[in-house]
Order: structure tokens, then C-alpha cells, then sequence
């Protein structure tokens, strides 16, 4: 069975082949989605969220190791990551929790920070002709 390391978290954990990954980790107790809190003091990144779909993109998630053991990025994921601004400098690494199905084992940082000082991040988007 693959195993996914959580690095921030520090925990390792077996998971059937094809399952995906937002779920195994909410099994597993390992919140992917963004806390965002509200002033209440709640964190309502836990339940504002598209629970799966794809379009909110509170579950990206940075694939340190097995890239290679998860399957290519598709349509509704690549939208969402093309239109986030936090993922900048981290595009290749970058997934989305909620559409990642995994096939073997891989080390996977959860709720990075923004990539301010990544080599793409402060380089002009469109080079002067």
C-alpha cells in the first residue's frame, strides 16, 4: 500500500492505491483545506470550502517527493492553480488536494505559505518585446 508523509503534521500514513488524497488525510486527522479565521475566532476555511470539486483551491497542496506516483493535473485543477496567486514560483509542485488520486508512496507539505521569495515570483509576467 503507498504511504503518504505529511511533512508539516510529521505523520505517515498507508493508503489503498487510487484513493484520494483530501480524503485520507481528513481520515487520518491531517486538515488540508486552509484555516482562515473569521472574527469569532473560528476557522472557517474548514467548512468553506467546495468539499472535493476542485474550484476553491483551500486544499493546495506542495508535493515534496512522488510527483511521479500521482496522476497528471486536468482541467478544473489547472484553472484553479493558474488563477491562484499564491501558487507563483511553485507551479510544478503545486496540487490540489481534493483531485489528486494516489498510486504510490509521496512526502506532501500541506497549507504552504505564498512563495515570496521563489525566483518566478518577482519576475515580470509578460517580457517586453
Amino acid at each position: 500500500m503507498p504511504k503518504v508523509t505529511f511533512v508539516n503534521e510529521k505523520k505517515e500514513i498507508e493508503v489503498p492505491p487510487g484513493s484520494n488524497l483530501r480524503q485520507e488525510a481528513l481520515k487520518a486527522g491531517v486538515q488540508v483545506n486552509y484555516e482562515v479565521l473569521d472574527t469569532s475566532g473560528g476557522a472557517l476555511g474548514r467548512y468553506l470550502n467546495c468539499r472535493g470539486l476542485g474550484v476553491c483551491g483551500t486544499c493546495r497542496v506542495i508535493v515534496k517527493k512522488g510527483m511521479e506516483n500521482l496522476p497528471p493535473k486536468k482541467g478544473i485543477e489547472k484553472f484553479t492553480l493558474f488563477r491562484m496567486l499564491s501558487n507563483i514560483g511553485q507551479e510544478e509542485e503545486s496540487r490540489l488536494a481534493c483531485q489528486v488520486s494516489i498510486n504510490g508512496d509521496c512526502t506532501i507539505q500541506t497549507r504552504p505559505g505564498m512563495n515570496w521569495d521563489g525566483e518566478n515570483f518577482w519576475q515580470k509576467p509578460f517580457p517586453n518585446k
